[in-house]
């Protein structure tokens, strides 16, 4: 569902009909915004990162920051047209980098090869971050995307070590 639609939806729904109605209306939009931003969530971070946040933060005092988080972020804005997957992981990582979100970064930094960043491109974008957010805030950032970089690759030797043998 593109998020244009979520958002009629949930317009449409705040504009008529009783409160239980416009209540399931609601609801309803929301599941298609939950749906639409897991979807973009898994492919982005990978379905092993996001299950396993899912269900650490399941409780019913965390579960609402996951639900929030993927509808706002996954779904209303990285279904948004205007920049590619690749462009908007770049963008979270030199603002990740910024803030010093290390754990985000990380997760950032596997969304962007998963969105086909390059390594060359995901360096340049942490000095560009490091130029202007500080040099302690780079080397940070440097640190985390490398131990995540060393990571996938130990993880591709080990798939491919797994299928030959």
């Amino acid at each position: 569902m593109d998020y244009s639609r979520a958002g009629k939806i949930q317009r449409q729904a705040s504009l008529s009909g009783s409160a239980s109605q416009r209540s399931e209306e609601l609801d309803q939009a929301h599941k298609a915004m939950f749906e639409s931003g897991l979807s973009i969530r898994k492919a982005v971070a990978g379905p092993e990162y996001v299950e396993k946040a899912l269900s650490t933060y399941s409780s019913d005092f965390s579960r609402p920051m996951q639900e929030y988080v993927t509808e706002a972020c996954w779904h209303s804005i990285w279904s948004r047209p205007g920049l590619e997957r690749k462009t908007r992981s770049l963008l979270n990582i030199a603002m990740l980098c910024a803030m010093g979100k290390d754990v985000e970064l990380g997760v950032h930094v596997r969304g962007a090869i998963n969105n086909g960043a390059s390594e060359v491109e995901i360096r340049e974008t942490l000095l560009q971050a490091a130029c202007y957010a500080g040099m302690p805030a780079g080397i940070a950032g440097f640190r985390i995307a490398e131990k995540v970089l060393n990571e996938m690759k130990a993880e591709k030797e080990a798939q491919k070590a797994g299928t030959t043998n």
